[in-house]
């Protein structure tokens, strides 16, 4: 018996590696849309190792579809953890502050969340900022730069909610990724540093100076660097807890400034 088109692709993934051959065959048909040449052309560059999120220009996210292009930091759905933190929060026209957004995913589930925010996402990578930009569209506002550095002034001290997934892998163990992540996304995605809490350091020194009282900071970590990173922003005044979520294998600090 002649195998269908999808058995006939999933195969041809499963021989490559595939974990969820089943899956990505349907993904990649859907994607060709019925013309032959350019499914051929989104299967050889996943049989070539490009990540599928870039093959098929999307991540799925929270029930999102979040574009991505080369390069731009592909969402994990462990950062979930993060947004539903930051969504028990807010409220409707709240104030907020994507740090480090990538490609804008945590402020579309925020949107999709909670409603209307009155939203600011920022990110040192242009490629980042111009998809993020395309993905928010004209429900918030997608700036480059350093971390604080272009927000705007009228967020001063009113901040509800910061939420950051900020780089937080080790300088040394970006080494050990995985091929997709260390070969195919921008370095000034992953790299955190020596101990990869570099950009945390400077997160909890800068965040109180924009976050209202009582408001929060919610922010990315893994489980081993928890600990340390709570104390940064202990250490910065702020009422820390660690926020896990076994469902996604995921872990935030929540770091609220006392009212």
């Amino acid at each position: 018996m002649t195998p269908s088109p999808r058995d006939a692709l999933a195969a041809r993934l499963r021989a490559a590696g595939s974990v969820f051959a089943e899956d990505e065959a349907d993904l990649l048909l859907e994607a060709g849309d019925g013309d032959a040449v350019r499914l051929r052309s989104l299967l050889q560059r996943r049989l070539g190792g490009e990540p599928l999120e870039y093959v098929l220009g999307w991540a799925a996210f929270d029930g999102h579809r979040i574009r991505v292009t080369p390069g731009v930091f592909v969402p994990r759905a462990r950062t979930t953890v993060v947004v539903k933190q930051a969504a028990r929060r807010l409220s409707r026209y709240d104030r907020v502050v994507d740090l480090c957004c990538g490609a804008g995913a945590i402020s579309v589930a925020l949107l999709g969340r909670v409603g209307a925010l009155d939203l600011v996402a920022v990110d040192v990578d242009p490629d980042a900022v111009e998809v993020a930009a395309e993905n928010v569209g004209d429900r918030g506002i997608v700036v480059a730069g350093d971390l604080f550095a272009p927000l705007p002034d009228r967020f001063r001290g009113v901040v509800d909610v910061i939420a950051v997934n900020a780089p937080y892998v080790p300088t040394s163990a970006i080494a050990m990724m995985p091929t997709e992540a260390r070969d195919h996304e921008h370095r000034v995605a992953l790299d955190g540093g020596t101990d990869g809490l570099d950009l945390h350091r400077r997160i909890a020194a800068e965040s109180g100076v924009w976050v209202r009282p009582g408001g929060a900071v919610v922010i990315e970590v893994s489980v081993a660097q928890a600990p340390a990173s709570a104390e940064l922003f202990r250490a910065a005044g702020f009422v820390v807890s660690v926020e896990s979520d076994v469902d996604v294998d995921g872990t935030c600090v929540v770091a609220t400034r006392p009212s």
